[in-house]
């Protein structure tokens, strides 16, 4: 009976294991058919291996929950030009599906709603057309539906209001056509609607106003007609229904009145064909029993008939009139200022281009209200004008930056990742993007240290131009203007004879402009404080378009944990920056950045990055061979270069009392500034 026991036991542990065999094989399948459809030149998923393991981490951008099944695929920004695969649905765990900012074509296919794990679904800038799958109603678990920016056609499926989970729902810039279908107004938790730039037609369903959650509508650059329900005035900013010339209403004041017949939707009217009888107003009180046998015999039902007729003909005049109007108004109709009409195809570039120059999103409230706003709406010494314009949301973040595509990341450290990206103005930044671990835990720091920052303006410095910190994406992101030469070190060790060689003039306004900036942060005036860097090195100075010098991270130790700030210093340290007494003290103070400015005072005269004992030597005897840098071929002032040499070994004693202050320094820069004009 053991015997049996134990052979029944193994062969159901064989089954088991079989069986999750052949489930981890059907997930393996589906996502090479999911690659060879999304990727069908295999330039982007090269990971993707038919004998690899998913969930492994080696799958680019796949990643499994803890039972191993793919849970979340996120591509976004990855160049993709195939299609979506039906096999997506055999990703049956899937919560989460980011492709947008691709160029994908093809249709949604109607598989996908067979994955009713899924919560977050992003389709958007894209290139997908045919119409919305009315299957994706059955997705219940569905939070977010973003179809922006594609082609889809038809009308919307009025199983939609099915979705009961739905937070935001994004299909502007598509071809959309037909009625608003008032079953929207079922879904209880949907906080953004956004229909914009399509080319629907009838009323804003009033059941719309009675979303509890709703905070942002948009139906711009539609042909919608018909009253505004009042309740939507509660949305304030958050409702846009501009280049909508049928829609009338009272409480807003870019609407225009209503007319007598504004209250019958005339666009419910069919274009073609038109039944006329939708257009009869309730006023008009036909007995709903009367039928071809039998009817009501009202002695006012002869006068009953004419004037129901009167109005019918007028009401069928009035549509048609409108109707025609509509349509010609629709073939004029621009989208926004820049682009075309909404009869062509907005290319995926055009759609990124709409998301750096357009209005703010709605998903601006939207970010708030899940978001961590640690300035709250109080930034100590800030106005409040001057915070709103510091704020960013996520939707503006990932818009510049291409969803954070690797072809715009500058620099990764061991605790945050630096993007380049284009803000809605053309301008250029560089977007720091920073997890919420890496960051001070107590909130209450945090926010001290990012008001810190807020406050930091001097010529040369990185100009901090705002932040966004999303709570749910676990995130805190920094915007910075753009230097478009780099760092300072790309220019010491030059090898390729076709790289730029500093000149002396510049070398020295470089170093100048780096002390100005360092004293700046050790002064305290107004709110500011006297700050310390801490982390000084050529990596730090960037370069604008004129070789000013911009000193990057001034602050950032105020928001950072203490580990991070302390692996930073290793590569400090390790390039001889990290002054001796911070061995002994573990504490920064000012006098230990203007070590670091010693330091990179003989990095800029030497061309080197790597500083010798024979360089140190050559700058005490002003033996100018043995550290100015050969690349200059003697082009420098011998005067300058003494002064400059003195001032860094000063700055580098080991002393920290020994060193000069920065306002010293400054002052001694200043003297050799006026000794050459007065030279001149």
């Amino acid at each position: 009976m053991g015997f049996f026991h134990s052979r029944l036991t193994v062969i159901l542990v064989l089954e088991l294991t079989i069986l999750c065999h052949v489930h981890g094989n059907a997930e393996l399948r589906a996502l090479m058919e999911l690659k060879s459809s999304l990727d069908p030149t295999n330039k982007v998923l090269k990971t993707w291996s038919s004998d690899g393991d998913p969930c492994s981490g080696s799958f680019d951008g796949v990643a499994c929950n803890e039972h191993r099944k793919v849970a979340n695929i996120s591509l976004q920004g990855k160049g993709l030009s195939g299609t979506v695969s039906p096999s997506i649905a055999e990703l049956k765990c899937l919560s989460g599906l980011y492709l947008h900012y691709n160029s994908l074509s093809g249709v949604i296919p109607k598989q996908i709603a067979d994955l009713t794990e899924l919560s977050d679904l992003y389709l958007n800038v894209n290139n997908l057309s045919g119409t919305v799958p009315p299957e994706i109603s059955n997705m219940a678990g569905l939070q977010v539906l973003d179809l922006c920016c594609n082609q889809l056609t038809g009308s919307l499926p009025t199983q939609m209001g099915s979705l009961k989970k739905l937070s935001v729902l994004s299909l502007q810039y598509n071809k959309l056509t037909g009625d608003i279908p008032a079953s929207l107004g079922n879904i209880k938790t949907l906080r953004s609607l956004d229909l914009s730039f399509n080319r629907l037609f009838g009323t804003i369903p009033a059941s719309l106003a009675d979303l509890p959650q709703l905070e942002a509508l948009d139906v711009r650059n539609n042909t919608l007609s018909g009253v505004v329900s009042i309740g939507l005035e509660r949305l304030n900013g958050g409702f846009h229904f501009e280049n909508n010339p049928g829609l009338c209403g009272v409480g807003f004041t870019a609407l225009r009145a209503c007319g007598p017949f504004d209250d019958v939707n005339i666009n419910k009217v069919d274009p073609v064909g038109s039944n006329i009888t939708r257009g009869v107003p309730e006023s008009a009180n036909f007995n709903p029993h009367c039928n071809q046998t039998h009817c009501s015999h009202s002695p006012k039902f002869p006068q009953m008939v004419v004037v129901s007729a009167v109005i019918i003909v007028i009401v069928s005049l009035a549509g048609a009139g409108f109707w025609a109007f509509f349509r010609c108004r629709r073939r004029k109709q621009k989208i926004g200022s820049t682009s075309e009409s909404s009869e062509v195809r907005l290319s995926t570039d055009q759609a990124k281009e709409f998301h750096r120059n357009g209005s703010a999103s709605p998903l601006v409230s939207l970010e708030y209200s899940y978001g961590w706003d640690p300035m709250g709406e109080n930034g100590i010494g800030i106005s409040q004008d001057l915070l709103n314009t510091l704020r960013f949301n996520v939707e503006e973040v990932e818009s510049a930056t291409q969803c954070f595509s690797e072809v715009n990341l500058l620099r990764k450290s061991n605790f945050s990742s630096v993007y380049k990206g284009i803000l809605r103005d053309g301008s250029l930044v560089a977007i720091r993007r920073i997890n919420i671990t890496s960051c001070k835990s107590e909130e209450a720091e945090f926010s001290k240290g990012l008001n810190l920052l807020m406050l930091l303006r001097h010529e040369n410095l990185v100009r901090l131009r705002g932040f966004c910190c999303s709570r749910a994406r676990g995130e805190c992101f920094l915007i910075y203007d753009f230097a478009p030469k780099g760092n300072l070190s790309k220019y010491l060790d030059l090898e390729d004879v076709d790289n730029v060689v500093l000149d002396w003039s510049t070398r020295f306004s470089i170093i100048n402009g780096i002390a100005k900036g360092i004293e700046y942060l050790h002064r305290s005036e107004g709110t500011k404080p006297a700050i310390v860097h801490q982390n000084l090195s050529v990596e730090k100075v960037l370069l604008d378009q004129q070789f000013n010098p911009l000193i990057a991270d001034s602050g950032l130790s105020k928001i950072l944990a203490d580990d991070m700030v302390f692996s930073a210093l290793k590569t400090s340290a390790a390039m001889g920056y990290l002054a001796p007494e911070y061995v002994t003290t573990g504490r920064f103070t000012e006098r230990s950045d203007v070590y670091a400015f010693g330091v990179m005072v003989l990095q800029i005269i030497s061309g080197k990055q790597l500083l010798t004992n024979s360089m140190r030597l050559g700058a005490a005897s002003c033996t100018f061979e043995n550290f100015v840098d050969t690349d200059l071929k003697g082009n420098f002032s011998q005067s300058e270069v003494a002064v400059l040499a003195k001032l860094a070994l000063l700055c580098t004693n080991e002393n920290p009392e020994q060193r000069p202050t920065m306002e010293t320094m400054i002052q001694e820069l200043n003297s050799v500034v006026s000794a050459l004009d007065h030279d001149d």
